[in-house]
């Protein structure tokens, strides 16, 4: 048994050459190595390498073979403990391997993954670490994961500022969480890096953490200018929400009145805050701006703001509002009466034809609860072929909420459609109303029918009577 062991192991570690990692396989992702780990594992239970290697289909396999580095790979994700033992040993020889090296660190045989460990620490250095650091994370998630990613930050903390920044831009999401992180607790970071990188990273942990750390690192006006001014002109809604509570602390609030009419509900609701601590009414503000119905002006963002703001009696307001000129207005009006809860399905129903598809699709989220109020037949003409296809799917969506004969009528017309969406939605509406009427099926061997309760239902015999 030993010697088959030690040939499988040979002939996986012929000596090849190979060129260093960073050359090899830049960029290639961290789930393609956990895939090949996990493929080569089930295939090498009852196969030699050889086949196993042709068997397996996993992305990276061309590229191994192509750089003489599939039969150790191979090797290296053996499912007999003692081959990935002997493979660790001989890794130097196999730079490009190195990823398969972090996967074993959380090994489940020690000496496999002792070794790993110790190879892992001597090869980890901050021109490695961005190839490796995304693999080492999500290794980190697993049982004896932890060891790759507290090394990872060791290495990390005694690395330069050049050393963390190419983390701080990698692709990888966790990777630059993980960095920021680091970066904020060992202050490498001045304050306006800080809210550039919120204002412009799409990741809203990453958003969170550098927006909350720049508003904190914040010592001197000017410096609070420059941070203020990138987090309030910031894409992403965290970034300006933050941006715009920290005029507060700066005893500036001129400056939200601006963010009353944010497209983003959580921005208005800062701006809100803002004004409200020094004493002023957002309400008042919004009441001023909606009282104009054909301003061309009217940011949709104060539409819906007065229904936040205000209440019931504003509705007076927001119903002329229904045929403003601009549709982003108008289906702001429809959201508006909808959270005051005032909607008038005979009054809406006119918008469900409204050729700006939001529009339509705000009143449709309106009048679902109520869909019984909208006339059948006049539903039924709007599902015809030559509708807009935005007003089709309206129309469905309020039958199928209606229920009933209506729906099922309806769904019948578009099983046949050109339109996949209208074609998937009816055979829905048909496949729940067959279930809803169909009586539940018995279960095989439930027991003899009979006037016994199922507890006490009499035993099949199965011998002679």
């Amino acid at each position: 048994m030993r010697e088959d062991i030690e040939d499988q192991a040979a002939a996986a570690l012929r000596p090849t050459r190979t060129p260093p990692l960073r050359s090899a396989l830049r960029g290639t992702d961290a789930d393609d190595w956990l895939a090949l780990d996990v493929r080569v594992r089930e295939e090498s239970w009852h196969s030699s390498v050889t086949q196993a290697q042709e068997r397996a289909a996993a992305p990276l396999l061309p590229d191994l073979t192509r750089l003489g580095l599939a039969e150790p790979a191979f090797a290296l994700c053996h499912h007999n403990g003692r081959v990935r033992e002997r493979a660790v040993g001989q890794a130097w020889s196999y730079p490009g391997l190195l990823p398969l090296i972090v996967i074993r660190c959380a090994d489940w045989v020690e000496p496999v993954r002792e070794r790993a460990r110790d190879l892992l620490h001597e090869a980890l250095d901050t021109d490695t670490a961005p190839d490796l650091a995304p693999l080492i994370l999500r290794i980190g998630g697993r049982g004896r994961g932890a060891f790759g990613v507290g090394l990872l930050e060791e290495v990390l903390r005694r690395a330069p500022d050049t050393g963390l920044a190419a983390l701080l831009t990698s692709p990888d999401r966790s990777v630059r969480r993980f960095a920021h992180r680091l970066a904020i607790e060992l202050q490498r970071l001045c304050p306006a890096e800080l809210a550039r990188t919120a204002a412009r990273d799409k990741d809203t942990v990453v958003q969170d953490l550098c927006s909350d750390a720049a508003l904190t690192a914040l010592k001197d006006a000017e410096t609070y200018d420059d941070v203020l001014g990138l987090l309030l002109n910031a894409r992403s809604p965290r970034a300006r929400s933050a941006g715009v509570t920290a005029l507060r602390r700066a005893g500036r609030p001129e400056l939200a009145v601006p963010f009353l009419a944010d497209r983003s509900a959580l921005v208005r609701a800062c701006a809100r805050y803002v004004i409200r601590q020094h004493g002023g009414d957002p309400t008042l503000w919004y009441r001023d701006r909606c009282a104009a119905p054909d301003d061309p002006g009217l940011p949709p963002g104060a539409v819906i703001g007065l229904a936040e703001s205000g209440g019931r009696p504003d509705s007076g307001l927001l119903w002329p509002l229904l045929a403003h000129p601009a549709a982003g207005v108008r289906s702001r009006a429809v959201a508006g009466l909808r959270i005051l809860d005032l909607v008038d399905a005979e009054r809406m129903r006119p918008l469900l034809d409204d050729p700006a598809p939001r529009v339509v699709r705000e009143t449709t989220l309106a009048l679902q609860p109520s869909s019984r109020e909208v006339p059948l037949e006049w539903l039924l003409e709007r599902i015809g072929r030559g509708r807009p296809r935005h007003v089709r799917l309206a129309a469905f969506r309020l039958l199928d909420a209606r229920g009933g004969e209506a729906a099922l009528r309806a769904a019948a017309e578009l099983l046949a459609d050109g339109d996949t969406k209208l074609r998937t939605w009816a055979a829905q509406c048909v496949r729940r109303r067959r279930l809803s009427v169909e009586p539940p099926r018995r279960p095989r061997g439930a027991g003899v029918a009979g006037p016994w309760p199922a507890s006490v239902q009499p035993a099949r015999s199965s011998g002679s009577p």
